[in-house]
């Protein structure tokens, strides 16, 4: 039987070899993601560390780490599908503790306090708890944690969220040639953290940003900064110009193209093919309709969405149909869902499936006997995948990675289109 999150390719690793450290919608985000820059990624990917950390072997009692100031939904959650997790995968010879601190002061003194050797932690979620973790790499400590700051991944510490970047490139790397890209985004922590990588990936494709606009996070100014965007005032104006040139003329051909141009609003001359909409949730569901409303149409420039339309939720807006996201089908984790349902009387939450491959993932390098330096050597080989209900899932720069897909919404359901 193929365990979940056993690597799909059959490399050979040496264990022992000494090597170096080279709501609808529910987003972990919970500070603004800093611009990255790819040169510099690059050359820390190069460089030694100068932080010496030792070769243990993994342990199998595994603590999960949480704060009583995390979302009890979240809190509670995580908990249960890591259980559902222990059962469904036949995980024996592994044991899971939780601790439920009250602040960071408390968690740096747990943690002081702890042997670490070999020692794993599933934990914490939120960013700021996270920042006090490297100091504890040279003791052997192992961290997953569900931050969404990137710039946290490193040594010891393992990133689980899901991470905008790596739905961007799968999105630009569908994109056809040339193609002339616009964004809209919230101003809000999700939407300018869009906005601050989306040129590094654009830069590394063949598409380009044409224009960008934002609006409030209670979509006061929304029409205002889409018709901005669409150039609807200018548009509008042209095609009034047309219309007043064929007005005055009285050949057939004038009256006939001048009918034809009474049925729109504004010329359909955009300046890009494709425009992504940041968004998710309510805000989402309001917004997009109001890019038909001042004559966007989906007809003409696709309409293209962020791992956050991973939602059937959004399925049945008319606006939305025929647009596009990045993702795994639904029926990769429908089971799932569907088990999940039945056992604790809640849906599960989109966020939940992190930590339910995680678990398959760390049972996958305890059973077979990896050190922390064979770890971290495994999980920085990208050519290395690992099966989950995700999809195929790998690590990069100390972030989790999936080989994403690219879907379509149509007729109430997202199917994908991407090969």
């Amino acid at each position: 039987m193929l365990v979940s999150c056993a690597p799909v390719n059959n490399i050979t690793i040496n264990k022992n070899e000494k090597t170096d450290i080279v709501a609808s919608t529910e987003i972990l985000v919970e500070s603004s993601t800093e611009q990255e820059n790819v040169e510099l990624e690059k050359k820390k990917l190069e460089q030694k560390p100068s932080l010496i950390i030792p070769d243990e072997n993994l342990r199998n009692n595994i603590t999960i780490i949480l704060s009583k100031k995390d979302s009890n939904e979240i809190v509670n959650q995580f908990i249960n599908i890591i259980e559902l997790a222990v059962y469904q995968k036949k995980i024996e010879n592994i044991s899971f503790s939780i601790k439920i601190y009250e602040n960071k002061s408390e968690l740096n003194d747990f943690l002081t306090n702890q042997n670490l050797a070999g020692k794993i932690f599933i934990g914490p979620i939120n960013s700021s708890d996270s920042e006090i973790l490297q100091q504890f790499c040279s003791q052997g400590a192992v961290f997953f944690s569900f931050s969404s700051t990137t710039t946290l991944a490193k040594n010891c510490v393992f990133l689980i969220n899901f991470f905008p970047e790596n739905e961007l490139k799968t999105i630009f790397n569908f994109f056809p040639n040339d193609s002339k890209v616009a964004l809209l985004y919230p101003e809000n922590e999700y939407g300018f953290g869009i906005n601050s990588i989306i040129d590094n990936v654009a830069d590394q494709s063949n598409s380009i940003i044409i224009n960008r606009a934002s609006y409030n996070i209670d979509l006061t100014n929304a029409p205002e900064a889409i018709k901005e965007l669409g150039k609807y005032e200018i548009r509008k104006y042209e095609l009034n110009r047309q219309k007043q040139i064929l007005a005055n003329k009285k050949d057939k051909d004038s009256k006939r193209r001048l009918i034809k141009l009474e049925k729109f609003q504004t010329t359909k001359d955009f300046d890009f093919t494709h425009i992504i909409i940041a968004d998710y949730g309510l805000r989402l569901l309001q917004v997009a309709p109001l890019l038909p409303y001042y004559d966007i149409d989906p007809n003409i420039v696709r309409f293209v969405g962020t791992g956050a339309w991973d939602d059937a939720v959004f399925y049945d807006e008319p606006s939305l149909s025929g647009s596009i996201y990045p993702g795994i089908e639904l029926k990769n984790r429908q089971q799932l869902n569907d088990d999940y349902q039945s056992l604790y009387e809640e849906r599960l939450l989109r966020i939940s499936t992190l930590p339910y491959d995680l678990v398959g993932l760390l049972d996958y390098l305890i059973n077979n006997d990896y050190t922390t330096l064979s770890l971290y050597k495994t999980l920085q080989d990208k050519k290395i995948r690992f099966v989950g209900v995700d999809g195929n899932f790998y690590f990069s720069n100390n972030r989790i990675e999936r080989d994403l897909q690219v879907l379509q919404i149509k007729d109430g359901q997202a199917n994908v289109i991407s090969k």
